[in-house]
């Protein structure tokens, strides 16, 4: 994880340019060719459509509108709670066939965001905010109207604009599907040699370690690192990479579905999280799924979520207003906890010597109902707990949970995720306005999806920056948790 830096000074680059709207010029490297109209699906290879005067670039898709089913079925394996299926019906749109590049994300803004360096790959360690000052001042480059405005923390869409937006949440998915109701788009379960995912461990491994031979997918490559755009086979609507290689923003807050029929949803009207979809290079194929649904605060950016494009194909109407519902700080006594569970030992080793540093409070999260000491018992029940999405019975609580600003929770990753007894934790206080601070011991996938879980069971607490620690850490430790706290305002003694 990392912060954003850069949005604002993009948002005052497009307020400061000169007046918008019209044809506009193309400029540096985005490659437009005109074709006279659109009359099919996707885009052709020749180049772009010509449209109401606006040069629309080669590489987008017209992705024509219909109903679909948003989420989904009960059925659905290791789907979450947050998936309830529902109608949704989407109008035409335009969205890009690649992840944006760091050669286009310099072109616009001069930086270099990444964590993997090379400009024909995909932008990642981008924040929503940045994702939108983007598509603002590339809109205001190419002579478009910016999509959306802001003020403080408030950020408005205009439908109408013709300028570059990030997809909404349905767009995405009815995108993401073309036309499929699987968990993935390409109807068997997705394997390393179509997508760029944590390949070790592809869908229904979970259950399936010791014996494969029911596996779609069998376990394949591992990249540890993105990949460029368009290497994989396109879905049915000419769209590379909706499953892996990068997390993808989109324009919703994360809230609740409800079952109602939606039209052109938009999402939650305030919220505190912003939602990413389609899973990255180091995610678990369960967490690539057509219908998981990842977020993260709108100023927070990480190493495996990224940008892909989108555009109206015919204006749409009213504004959409953002607002950020952030909490108010926690009226503590500024007191620091560290919490943390640990099965194997080293989450409560790390915990230990945070402990040593830091002179705070220790608290170990028991469930009342020990998992087994042996391994291969513990992955049966884990697994078990963490499909269920059980709520094990903790053996104790913390006396006064009031007195603490900051928690420093520990845990293991299990399957790309956190224990059940971390969920149980997590939702037997009150964390409005405090700070969690994760630190998570793996064997390789780093936080896998456990910082979204988090942040999805306590939304109205503010996530400081994680510490990924690889099995107990190696000699480096010490040096790394000194950072680690640093980074956080968190005192040492």
């Amino acid at each position: 994880m990392g912060r954003s830096v850069g949005y604002l000074l993009l948002l005052l680059m497009v307020a400061a340019s000169s007046a918008i709207g019209g044809a506009g010029t193309p400029t540096g490297g985005t490659a437009y060719a005109a074709t006279g109209g659109e009359t099919a699906t996707a885009m052709t290879a020749t180049g772009a459509s010509e449209v109401g005067n606006v040069r629309i670039p080669e590489n987008f898709v017209l992705i024509r509108g219909g109903q679909f089913q948003m989420g989904s079925p009960d059925s659905e394996a290791w789907r979450g709670a947050d998936e309830t299926r529902h109608a949704v019906t989407v109008g035409d749109f335009r969205l890009s066939r690649h992840e944006l590049t760091q050669a286009e994300f310099l072109e616009v803004t001069g930086r270099k965001p990444s964590a993997f360096s090379g400009p024909e790959l995909p932008v990642e360690n981008v924040s929503w905010l940045d994702a939108i000052a983007y598509c603002n001042a590339r809109s205001q480059k190419e002579g478009l109207t910016p999509a959306y405005s802001v003020s403080g923390r408030t950020v408005t869409w205009d439908r109408s604009a013709n300028g570059y937006r990030l997809p909404t949440e349905a767009e995405w998915e009815y995108a993401c599907r073309a036309g499929t109701e699987t968990p993935f788009n390409t109807e068997k379960s997705i394997g390393a040699d179509e997508a760029n995912y944590y390949g070790h461990y592809p869908y229904l491994i979970e259950e399936n370690y010791f014996s494969q031979g029911n596996l779609e997918a069998k376990p394949g490559q591992y990249r540890q690192t993105t990949v460029a755009p368009g290497g994989f086979p396109p879905n049915e609507f000419g769209l590379h990479d909706m499953h892996g290689n990068v997390g993808e923003w989109v324009w919703d807050y994360y809230g609740e579905y409800g079952a109602q029929a939606q039209s052109d949803p938009a999402g939650p009207a305030s919220g505190t999280l912003r939602v990413y979809r389609g899973g990255g290079w180091n995610d678990f194929a369960k967490n690539t799924r057509s219908a998981y649904r990842a977020a993260m605060a709108a100023e927070k950016g990480s190493f495996n979520v990224g940008i892909r494009l989108a555009l109206n194909a015919v204006p749409g109407a009213g504004l959409v207003t953002g607002s950020e519902a952030r909490p108010e700080k926690a009226a503590g006594a500024g007191q620091v906890l560290i919490a943390y569970y640990s099965w194997g030992g080293n989450t409560r080793a790390i915990a230990g010597m945070i402990r040593e540093r830091t002179g705070a409070d220790l608290f170990e999260i028991e469930p009342a109902r020990s998992y087994s000491g042996d391994y291969n018992t513990v992955l049966s029940e884990a697994q078990r707990d963490q499909r269920a999405q059980a709520r094990p019975e903790l053996a104790k609580r913390v006396d006064d949970m009031g007195r603490y600003d900051v928690i420093l929770l520990g845990y293991p990753n299990w399957w790309a995720s956190i224990p059940m007894p971390i969920a149980s934790f997590l939702e037997e206080y009150d964390f409005s306005g405090k700070t969690i601070i994760a630190f998570c011991s793996h064997g390789g996938g780093r936080f896998g999806q456990s910082l979204t879980a988090i942040a999805k069971l306590a939304p109205n607490a503010r996530m400081g920056e994680a510490l990924s620690v690889h099995y107990s850490g190696g000699s480096a430790l010490g040096r790394d948790i000194g950072e680690w706290l640093a980074e956080n305002g968190v005192k040492e003694r």
